[in-house]
Order: C-alpha cells, then structure tokens, then sequence
C-alpha cells in the first residue's frame, strides 16, 4: 500500500514544479507552505532541498550573465548565508510553531507584492549599503521558515536588471540560500536516509511539472496564471500563520 504523505509530496512538488515551469518561480514556496501543513517545517525543508537545488542550478547556469550577476551580487548572497547559518536552530526550537507563522506571513507578503506588481527601485550607489541587508533578513527567513524569497526578489527585481541577468539573478539567490539551508539542515539531524524516497518522488515530480509547466505557459496567458497563483499563496499564507498562532 502506498504512503499517504509519499502521495502527498509527490503531489506538493508536481504542483510547485508546475508553477515554476509557468511562472519562473514558486517551488519552493509552493512547496514548504504546503508542506508545513503535514509536518515540521525542518522536515520539509530536507526533502526540498535536492529538487529545489538541481532547478535552481539548472536555472543559474542557463544564460551568458552568470559572471555579471556574481559579480554584483555577492555582498548580498554572502549575508544570506552568514543570516541562514546565524539562525541555525529557528525551525526546531520551542518556539517553532511561531517559525511555522512567520512562513505564513512570509507567504502573504510575497503574495501582495505580486498582486499589487509592485516596481520598487535601488538606484546603483545604494547597492552597497542595501545588499548585505537584504541578504541577512533573507537568511534569517530562510532559517525560520525554509522560504528563500522575502525581500530578496522584490530587491532583485528593484536593482535594475534586465529578464536574462534577473532570471539568472534568481537561480543564483536561490542556489546559494538552498546550500546555506542544507547546512543547517544537516547540523539539525535532518538529512537522513529515511527521506531518500520522498526528495527522489519530489525531484522526478517537480521535473514533471516544470515541464508540463513550461508547455503550457506557451498557450496560456502568464499574467492571469499570476494573479491566481497569487491569491491561492496568499491564502496559504494566512491559513498556515492563523493555524499556528492558535
């Protein structure tokens, strides 16, 4: 008889492969706000961290301005991961249910900024100051709750970059937040054997829907996907931070 939460996964990440082939990106938020809803967030996070790393490499490296971002960039994916690593221990202490909450505002949060296409914008000499900031709150976020997005995309999309370098900018962000995570994970017990099955369903299942994801994106239209997937999330969002507060 097959798993129930083998299932469940299985489904989580055909879904959130499905977003991201749409939509460019949403797996692994789709994917821990889902998730949470079955188990820790500390457990989730193991099994997303093979299929969210491998999509994200693949799309890091899948354009010529992987030198030009790194370059830009760096501060801020440096203060990720000194933020992940300070908040070693977020998921898993006595306090975690308010983790499991402040991934549901995290959720409702990226939600508005997506509904309202707000255009916020860094001019160039800021960057100094505002990348080592944004990095280190994305990693505490990231450390809380497994969602590597909040403020770090809107930031991206405020600094100017065109779609190639922002679509590279956003594998390579994400990349660096899910080995910083992974070690995390790992220093808290998590990455074990008895996971193997789940990250593997979730890997093939989230290739499945980013392919079908990309097909479709050719005949639909992008902007009304958007609006939809982000009025589920937000919705996702507030049911999980509710749950946990009471």
């Amino acid at each position: 008889m097959l798993d129930p939460v083998l299932i469940f996964v299985g489904f989580v990440f055909a879904l959130a492969g499905f977003i991201k082939g749409v939509i460019g990106l949403g797996l692994p938020t789709i994917s821990m706000g889902l998730l949470a809803v079955v188990m820790p967030p500390v457990h989730a996070a193991a099994i997303l961290i093979l299929p969210s790393l491998i999509t994200n490499v693949w799309q890091m490296l899948a354009g010529p301005a992987l030198s030009v971002v790194l370059r830009r960039l760096w501060p801020m994916l440096l203060a990720v991961c000194l933020g992940t690593w300070a908040g070693l221990g977020l998921m898993t202490a006595t306090t975690a249910r308010f983790g499991t909450a402040l991934l549901g505002i995290a959720l409702a949060l990226y939600a508005i900024t997506g509904l309202a296409a707000l255009r916020l914008f860094v001019p160039k000499p800021w960057e100094p100051i505002f990348s080592p900031i944004v990095g280190a709150i994305t990693g505490l976020i990231t450390a809380a709750t497994g969602v590597l997005v909040i403020p770090a995309v809107p930031y991206l999309q405020a600094i100017g970059l065109d779609k190639d370098e922002l679509v590279q900018a956003l594998g390579l962000s994400f990349t660096v937040s899910t080995i910083a995570l992974a070690i995390n994970v790992g220093l808290e017990g998590e990455l074990r054997l008895a996971i193997a099955s789940d990250t593997i369903a979730g890997l093939a299942l989230a290739c499945v829907g980013m392919w079908i994801g990309q097909t479709i994106r050719l005949r639909m239209s992008p902007a009304d996907f958007r609006k939809w997937f982000f009025i589920g999330l937000m919705a996702l969002g507030l049911y999980l931070a509710v749950r946990s507060l009471l």
